[in-house]
């Protein structure tokens, strides 16, 4: 369905005054002197499909649903063709069950497991190239005042990102509109839940783009492709593999977005260079500071 809201608010924002996501804890700083701050809550969350447990990931626990929705689907769990009959979360027992019409055996693929560079120990089942044979990305044009544009209004909305820190927020995008901004201790879960939105509300990635404040690995760019999402941009670095994977599916990738700096190392001629750099005011020096822990 299409998604264009007019006043350019959000469809999902963070809510750091949310219970539950945060908990006040009393320490020291390096002159001695008491400082009460804000710290990020992580708790289990258990994953099953029909009567199968999948996996038990730590999460802030917000939008759990979406949650095991999006890793299903980006485990290649859930296809187009599976039809999701419930989706049932069990607050006091931190778990969530996927239940589908036609039972589907992934024992084979649970035996393979790759320990992923994700914080909050990422994990991914099966291969992990698994769906990216002969596909290719839409050729999606990027302006880079929407880049800009972006970023300023991701890196200003209030966020646990902002607030408290030790944790990575994915924002789902549409030109310079940030639509859908999912934050938690995982890159990975917070890409998930974006994911989970999408599949739930028929939402189709083809001109889309995908922010994340974490750094662009090849499981963020393996994901990010098999949503069918052409353009992925991030305030930290790159790796190696995750390039080469999106040089190979035509997946446009902005890496080192800070003030007026990016450096697109995937997709550079599908980029249109429609702002100024110049006429870029600088970064907040509070996100300077959260970035170096990004």
């Amino acid at each position: 369905m299409p998604v264009r809201p007019e006043t350019g608010a959000f469809l999902i924002a963070p809510d750091p005054a949310r219970p539950g996501l945060t908990r006040a804890v009393t320490g020291v700083d390096h002159t001695g002197a008491e400082q009460r701050v804000s710290v990020v809550e992580e708790r289990p969350l258990t994953i099953f499909l029909n009567s199968r447990e999948i996996v038990t990931a730590m999460t802030i626990g917000d939008y759990p649903e979406y949650l095991a929705v999006g890793f299903l689907r980006n485990q290649r769990m859930l296809s187009d063709r599976d039809v999701i009959t419930g989706v049932d979360y069990d607050d006091d027992l931190q778990v969530v069950v996927v239940r589908t019409a036609t039972e589907t055996d992934h024992e084979a693929k649970l035996t393979r497991k790759t320990r992923t560079s994700g914080c909050a120990v990422g994990t991914v089942f099966g291969d992990m190239m698994e769906g990216l044979e002969g596909l290719t990305l839409p050729p999606a044009q990027v302006r880079t005042s929407d880049l800009y544009a972006l970023a300023h209004r991701i890196n200003t909305t209030p966020s646990l990102y902002l607030d408290a820190g030790a944790i990575h927020g994915t924002v789902l995008c549409e030109g310079p509109r940030p639509l859908v901004y999912m934050e938690d201790v995982g890159r990975h879960n917070a890409v998930d839940k974006i994911a989970g939105w999408m599949a739930s509300e028929a939402v189709g990635g083809g001109d889309k783009i995908l922010y994340t404040t974490g750094r662009l690995t090849s499981e963020m760019v393996i994901k990010t492709a098999l949503m069918g999402i052409p353009v992925l941009a991030s305030r930290s670095g790159f790796t190696a593999w995750g390039v080469e994977i999106a040089q190979q599916v035509g997946l446009t990738l902005i890496g080192r977005m800070r003030g007026q700096r990016f450096l697109c190392l995937s997709g550079a001629e599908r980029l249109v260079r429609d702002a100024d750099p110049a006429s870029v005011p600088p970064e907040d020096a509070r996100m300077r500071r959260k970035g170096a822990s990004a």
